[in-house]
């Protein structure tokens, strides 16, 4: 049987937690780096969750995070199509909720606060935490990542170029990756109106980091 914890449990336990969540390349790590280094916070970077050890997930429970685990090579993952790959991501994010809320539980036992750059998606954080401890961070526009991706200097966007360059065929491997970000289902989340404090990001070419910074260390009362 599934095990209940009510929400209200958890919101009390997590009320040293800090969420950023939104649209890729609107500065999510970024801002969760900086915030930590700023006021002493645990940092929690994207994909946190890993924290967890692989060998004692489940293919049957957590067939999403097992991919990895199965799939018969990088060259099958980039061929996904925009509707198996926003379908995989889902699943993932799903998955993942019970995986980080139980890491954050951990975390934050020893009162410290903690920022998260999370996957938790808005109706469960509105169940767990409170308006002034979430932030939604957005692209204008919202899939400026199809151009964008790549320009972000980290080994997890080098390793995915490396793995695009060994593909049969390259240009079409990065053009179908580019166009995952395109693809908008009506069940999607509606970021902009998730009655969270959100943050829009427009200006892609001036640094803005400080300005930023100094809006979201305000929200959140840092």
């Amino acid at each position: 049987m599934k095990i209940p914890i009510s929400g209200n449990l958890i919101k009390y336990y997590l009320r040293n937690v800090y969420f950023i969540n939104g649209h890729s390349c609107a500065g999510k790590s970024t801002m969760t780096k900086m915030l930590s280094e700023r006021y002493d916070m645990i940092f929690c970077g994207e994909n946190y969750h890993d924290a967890f050890p692989r060998e004692h997930l489940s293919r049957w429970k957590q067939p999403a995070l097992c991919y990895f685990d199965t799939m018969t090579g990088w060259e099958e993952w980039l061929g996904m199509t925009p509707k198996e790959h926003y379908e995989w991501t889902y699943n993932v994010a799903q998955e993942c909720v019970e995986i980080e809320i139980l890491e954050l539980l951990k975390l934050s036992a020893g009162g410290k606060k903690i920022i998260v750059d999370t996957n938790i998606p808005p109706d469960v954080l509105r169940e767990i935490s409170d308006y002034s401890n979430v932030a939604i961070m957005l692209c204008d526009p919202p899939d400026i990542c199809e151009t964008k991706f790549f320009d972000r200097d980290d080994p997890e966007k080098k390793f995915m170029m490396e793995q695009i360059k060994k593909c049969k065929d390259p240009d079409a491997a990065l053009k179908n990756f580019n166009s995952w970000a395109l693809y908008h289902p009506s069940d999607e989340i509606d970021w902009e109106h998730t009655g969270f404090f959100t943050y829009t990001r427009s200006d892609f070419e001036s640094d803005t980091r400080e300005e930023v910074l100094k809006i979201l260390a305000e929200h959140f009362k840092l």
